[in-house]
């Protein structure tokens, strides 16, 4: 029975090769986009979830009450973890850890003058007993007891030292951040992180350098570090959650509360709004997880619509069989086998497809995926292919089993008006997911266009920024100056941040006249040195910028309009703001500038002079003369900081770099979205053309009676649009609702324009009123005699 059943389907395969081919080209690419985007969607669920801890691993989250609602913040006072752990029986271990931005690209220099440059944390003697980052070297307990500790990966030790066997040789180590030179000594090696750990850094130093008597992270009215805790077993979450919630008031600060939650959702769950968990990068794998079964499901209606369509051709043969005692089972069962070998042939090709693309979908999505053959993945193929199968075959399956016998071999089947409008309603629902692709690429593309060329206060074109380092950290002003007088550089300053994504707050430490003491607020601050406000082509509302011509301007402070509307201060230049028990007089007002993304609204903020700190030299040049001018300004570097690299970078670079997932969504967006529309058109092709075969006496007759050429095309082809037609109103509807709610998780977004949505429907019908043309007009303007010659 089997081998007539494969015989049966190999010959109606052989038989109906354009319906074959539509349907594997089809199942193919939907089956294709779908294994892509698992391996995708898994490897992001699977993040940081492969510590052995993990379902006791919490971090420690504190929301602070502001006048404007909660702020929620993962940063905490450095001495909150061992405080926990000291005071609440319920934590069983506990450590701090830096955020990845603070030691960045730090340069490692072994004793033999061998340089490489690095990103690190800070972190407590503990994180490797919490973490399950391995050792191949040293001992968890003890590797960061030391303050000058420092534990590298496998592949840095390799870089500095070409062996793994490095423990008790010196690292002399130091970024923009750090005033000074740290000397360390290795006291572990780790193997180099997964790909799934959301932390991926090349060394860890002792926390133990920033903490201390006099240090400000030993202090609860500050913030910085991240910390995170181990649960004993069986601890509640919601009762130890109400159980810390106050604890910060216990140590005087009343704004904050605290909360925990589980480390590893940290990664897919990091957006909060008024204190409430709102989403984050899960937004983006539901989403890509809904164009995969979209993708998928159009494939499969391909299959239900040329399935059905054809049922006339093949109802004699239902019939014989029903004549001879096949059963309605056995019928199903055929059918359904015929689904399920197409399928897993298309299975096949995909899975080349998958290796073959592999590579550049790695490179849009910045992963390492690779397609590793284990019984997971083949539960995952298998399961993903027989449901694909399934849903393919199920309708057709019952349908062409359910003809009578006497009017199937009579080929009187009639079609019903409920089956007609089954299968319009099909292409209706595969035209409608189309159209909403369509309307989800232009508005994202759009609000990308925005958030990219929109202007965020300052100039980022022609700046290019480096961290001083060696001799340069305490020479910086002079070098500065000897880059103004560069040909080509147009200004040169400095600041103590890294300009983009890196200002720290502060609140409660600052007053002025006419303040209300029961407003909670909270400033952004950065200190720069004289001329970066010009430098950055920032505009000033009021008032002046920090400048050598007027003598200190260490007493001075500058606020963004931001700040200056929440103090309510009316004609403020002039008038004291006390910071930190200082008194500073506002001598200007910039206007707002986007140090952060545009997913978060502008912030209030101050500027303090500081000439001092230089974590950033920032350098503007003229354009069209980069080359030379970097030359010159390498060759000046040089002068000041012999034997130390040359390491600069674009700020356009940074600023891009906010936005890489929101480009990959981009990215990834439109091929998807043209994937669905070709597969959409491959089954409207398949049908138009099957329906054009099967009325060619109709139009042979239709010409003979007088009928035009484009009369057929029309009559032909306006069945098929309008559906298409029907699944333009209802999808417009439903692409606005979708996108609306993607911008609102942009405090600053384009509006949604008609011309999106006209032009998405445009786009829609006229590629399906092609796909149907080409065959209604091969049909239209068919000879009448070869339409008519069988009679």
């Amino acid at each position: 029975m089997l081998q007539h059943y494969l015989l049966l389907i190999y010959r109606n395969f052989k038989k109906h090769k354009n319906s074959f081919f539509i349907n594997l080209i089809g199942l193919t690419a939907g089956l294709t986009c779908t294994l892509l985007i698992s391996l995708w969607v898994t490897d992001e669920v699977n993040m940081d979830k492969f510590h052995v801890n993990g379902t006791q691993l919490y971090q420690v989250m504190e929301n602070e009450q502001i006048t404007s609602g909660v702020n929620t913040t993962d940063q905490t006072a450095g001495i909150l973890g061992e405080t926990l752990l000291a005071e609440m029986p319920e934590v069983q271990d506990a450590v701090a850890v830096s955020p990845q931005y603070w030691i960045a690209q730090s340069k490692l220099l072994t004793e033999t003058n061998n340089s490489i440059k690095g990103d690190g944390l800070f972190a407590g003697k503990n994180f490797f007993q919490i973490f399950s980052y391995p050792l191949v070297s040293g001992n968890a307990r003890e590797v960061l007891k030391e303050k000058n500790s420092i534990v590298i990966s496998e592949q840095m030790a390799m870089k500095l030292f070409n062996t793994t066997d490095v423990l008790g040789k010196e690292i002399v180590w130091e970024n923009a951040d750090m005033e000074t030179e740290n000397h360390a000594l290795v006291s572990g090696v780790f193997k180099v992180m997964p790909s799934t750990s959301s932390k991926q850094v090349d060394f860890i130093v002792s926390i133990g350098l920033l903490m201390g008597p006099s240090s400000p992270f030993s202090e609860w009215s500050n913030r910085g570090p991240n910390t995170f805790i181990l649960l004993k077993n069986n601890v509640p979450v919601d009762v130890f959650n109400a159980k810390i919630k106050g604890f910060m008031k216990l140590k005087g600060q009343n704004r904050s509360e605290l909360f925990i939650r589980p480390y590893a959702d940290g990664y897919l769950y990091d957006k909060y709004e008024n204190g409430k968990q709102t989403g984050g990068r899960i937004e983006y794998v539901k989403l890509f997880s809904l164009i995969a079964i979209f993708i998928l499901v159009i494939a499969c209606v391909n299959f239900m619509n040329l399935a059905t369509a054809r049922a006339s051709i093949r109802m004699k043969e239902v019939g014989i069989k029903k004549v001879m005692g096949a059963s309605r089972g056995s019928l199903i069962m055929q059918f359904m086998a015929e689904s399920l070998l197409l399928v897993y042939l298309s299975l096949f090709f995909s899975l080349l497809c998958v290796e073959l693309l592999l590579p550049v979908f790695n490179e849009i999505t910045g992963k390492h995926l690779l397609l590793e053959f284990g019984w997971k993945l083949a539960l995952i193929l298998i399961g993903i292919t027989t449901l694909t199968g399934l849903i393919s075959g199920s309708y057709p399956a019952l349908y062409l089993s359910g003809f009578n016998p006497a009017a199937a071999l009579k080929g009187k089947i009639t079609h019903s008006a409920g089956e007609l409008w089954t299968r319009k309603g099909l292409v209706i629902f595969q035209f409608t997911l189309s159209v909403i692709l369509i309307v989800a690429v232009l508005v994202v593309y759009k609000q990308i266009e925005f958030v990219q060329h929109g202007y965020p206060g300052y100039k980022r074109d022609n700046v290019l920024y480096l961290e001083p380092e060696g001799k340069l950290k305490n020479n910086a002003g002079t070098f500065i100056n000897a880059v103004k007088k560069i040909p080509g550089v147009i200004n040169a300053s400095s600041m103590n941040k890294r300009f983009i994504g890196d200002l720290k707050s502060t609140q409660g430490d600052f007053s002025w006249e006419g303040r209300d003491p029961k407003q909670a607020l909270a400033f952004q601050h950065a200190g720069i040195n004289s001329g970066l406000i010009e430098t950055m082509g920032m505009e000033m509302i009021d008032g002046r910028t920090f400048s050598d011509n007027f003598g200190s301007d260490s007493t001075k402070v500058i606020f963004n309009e931001a700040g200056i509307k929440i103090m309510g201060l009316k004609n403020p230049i002039g008038k004291v703001f006390n910071l930190w028990g200082k008194d500073l007089q506002i001598i200007g007002i910039v206007r707002n500038v986007h140090f952060e993304s545009m997913h978060e609204i502008v912030k209030p903020m101050f500027f303090l002079f500081d000439a001092k700190h230089t974590n950033r030299i920032m350098v503007r040049i003229k354009a069209g003369t980069e080359k030379e001018t970097i030359a010159a300004l390498q060759k000046v570097y040089k002068d000041f900081n012999a034997g130390s690299n040359f390491d600069y970078k674009f700020l356009d670079q940074d600023f891009q770099e906010q936005y890489v997932a929101e480009q990959r969504v981009s990215s990834l967006s439109r091929y998807f979205a043209s994937l669905a529309i070709i597969i959409s058109c491959l089954g409207l092709f398949g049908l138009a053309s099957f329906t054009a075969q099967r009325k060619l006496k109709e139009i042979g007759i239709r010409k003979v009676l007088g009928a035009s050429e484009w009369r057929i095309v029309y009559t032909l082809s306006k069945d098929f649009i309008k559906p298409v037609f029907i699944a333009i109103l209802i999808g417009l509807p439903l692409s606005y609702v979708l996108t609306k709610q993607w911008l609102d998780t942009f405090a600053y977004r384009i509006d949604l324009q008609v011309w999106y949505f006209a032009g998405a429907g445009f786009i829609a019908l006229f590629i399906s009123w092609i796909t149907v043309c080409t065959q209604a007009i091969k049909a239209g303007f068919k000879n009448p005699v070869q339409c008519l010659r069988d009679e």
